[in-house]
């Protein structure tokens, strides 16, 4: 019963940290959020097209050199 008190009052304690960690985070707007959320998207998109045409390239010298 005593390691259950000792958990619970840990676990408060680690809740009302965490609370006042989050009382001090600058949280951005819903603007600046949508438009780094457009930034990654628009990176993402053009990574995975990079990394497509670099394996169908891949994909054809090694057909090409096991024939």
């Amino acid at each position: 019963m005593e390691k259950i008190k000792v958990a619970w009052a840990a676990t408060i304690q680690f809740l009302k940290e965490a609370r006042a960690e989050l009382k001090k985070v600058t949280w951005p707007t819903p603007k600046e959020a949508l438009a780094s959320t457009s930034v990654v998207i628009v990176v993402v998109i053009i990574v995975s097209v990079f990394l497509g045409f670099v394996d169908m390239g891949l994909t054809k010298l090694v057909r090409m050199v096991l024939g």
